[in-house]
């Protein structure tokens, strides 16, 4: 009985070693496959900007070979040439100079005696598209006025393509490229978008291809009145930096952190911090642009141009120190107290330290005239005494906005290799009384006041009232 109790025992015994190993190669087998899962691809995931997320479709519209001889030639850098030839192919520009500049004989040739030809017109501070005409609610787009720091919205996404102020600043302002900017709600309002002033069914179409992103920024009476009012930070200048400083300093743990879950707010800042990002900061007064070069020197960016900065007098020599340019205005100043100190003489002083000038709009209709702006601009450092030259006034309007965009190397002045962002005026064009007579775009014909069929239409304005109208 003994016996048979022990053959039993070691019977138990062994199966239950048998059943050890099955459950050990078991788990083994679980591990494996549990270390393979976390080796292997994701099931699904998201695309990055290095994958063409957004990416432009724009392609230049058809273009001849074009020679422009005879006109007074601004080239955008300070450079004026009586009696010049402009001729471009291929969509650039091949030759500036004068009059015994050699053009092939083939090719379409315009008499430009008596009239002007500029670099295409750059406005670095736009929000056509993003508050589009007409201007109803529906169509307001431009402020994510839900958080004091939206850095993770584009304004490319609410851009409307078929705003009509697209084509009245093409054919009144001469405006070939502009940056779509979110409004000044919050102390990061997020991306802006650089555009072609082409009709395009998409904003995609219009998108500047290579163009850097920038981010807009704000200080002063906007994100403190607007969040202030609401019972929350920031209410008070100080708190603005406290606000914008904690959030650069989260960026900045997020950019160092490897294993960091993907944040859309943060990829815009450390674009930023790597320098891809450029910043345009909406800033009034001198005291708050020099403690925002502080703050940027402290959180390791660079500031690429304060907006409006209607106090840069103040200090240009330390904007001029920094490379930090102003995009200001010729005479819009004190509808609000941090506005009241501007003075008209304000791009003037600028340039006398030798700071970069930039006249912008900011609005609809100044986009329209961004010429007449640069000339008011102009004769009032004049009647201080500051000499200024037509061919710098041009410059504050093509060569440095695009400076300030990251865009000069392509745009912003008639040089050979650069886009033929071109326009021929048909008169002085820091003159109330000129207006462009024809406007091209990569040397395709935009614009031509002598052709009808060369006006673009909206499709929104087809069938409507004032059809077209450029007047």
């Amino acid at each position: 009985m003994r016996a048979g109790t022990g053959a039993l025992a070691t019977i138990v015994s062994a199966l239950a070693l048998i059943a050890g190993a099955t459950a050990a190669d078991a788990r083994d087998k679980d591990k494996k496959r549990d270390k393979e899962a976390e080796t292997a691809a994701p099931a699904f995931t998201a695309k990055r900007e290095s994958d063409g997320v957004f990416s432009s479709t724009y392609k230049p519209y058809p273009g001849v070979a074009t020679a422009l001889v005879g006109a007074t030639v601004f080239d955008g850098r300070g450079g004026k040439i009586e009696n010049g030839v402009v001729f471009f192919s291929g969509g650039k520009i091949v030759a500036v100079g004068g009059p015994d500049t050699q053009v092939p004989a083939d090719i379409a040739v315009f008499d430009g005696t008596g009239k002007f030809v500029t670099p295409g017109i750059i406005d670095i501070h736009s929000h056509l598209g993003d508050y589009p005409s007409p201007g109803v609610d529906a169509h307001s787009d431009g402020n994510e006025a839900t958080s004091p720091t939206t850095p993770e919205v584009w304004a490319e996404h609410s851009v409307w393509p078929q705003d009509p102020g697209f084509s009245r600043a093409l054919a009144n302002g001469g405006i070939t490229a502009l940056q779509i900017l979110p409004g000044s709600a919050n102390l990061m309002g997020g991306r802006s978008v650089t555009l072609k002033n082409v009709p395009a069914r998409t904003t995609q179409g219009m998108k500047f291809p290579g163009a850097p992103y920038g981010l807009k920024m704000a200080c002063g009476e906007n994100p403190k009145r607007v969040y202030g009012s609401r019972g929350r930070m920031p209410s008070t200048r100080m708190g603005n930096l406290a606000v914008n400083r904690q959030t650069w300093l989260a960026a900045i743990d997020y950019a160092n952190n490897k294993e960091a879950k993907r944040d859309l707010a943060k990829e815009t800042l450390v674009g930023v911090l790597k320098g891809e990002i450029l910043v345009h900061n909406h800033c009034y007064r001198a005291d708050e642009m020099a403690i925002v070069m502080d703050m940027a020197k402290e959180m390791g960016y660079k500031v690429s141009t304060f907006h409006h900065a209607v106090e840069s007098y103040k200090i240009g020599d330390l904007l001029r120190e920094n490379d930090v340019c102003s995009a200001v205005w010729a005479d819009w100043y004190g509808f609000k107290m941090e506005s009241y100190d501007g003075i008209l003489e304000n791009a003037a002083f600028l340039q006398r330290e030798g700071a970069c000038v930039v006249i912008h709009s900011d609005d609809q209709n100044d986009i329209q005239r961004l010429n007449q702006e640069a000339r008011k601009a102009q004769k009032a450092g004049q009647r201080m005494g500051i000499e200024i030259s037509d061919a710098t006034a041009i410059q504050w309007i093509t060569y440095n906005p695009a400076k300030a965009m990251g865009i000069h190397e392509m745009t912003g002045s008639l040089e050979p290799g650069k886009m033929a962002d071109v326009v021929l005026w048909n008169g002085d064009p820091l003159s109330v009384y000129s207006r462009p007579e024809k406007v091209w775009i990569d040397g395709a014909l935009m614009f031509d006041a002598n052709d009808p069929k060369r006006r673009p239409v909206s499709d929104f304005e087809l069938g409507q009232p004032g059809e077209g109208d450029v007047k």
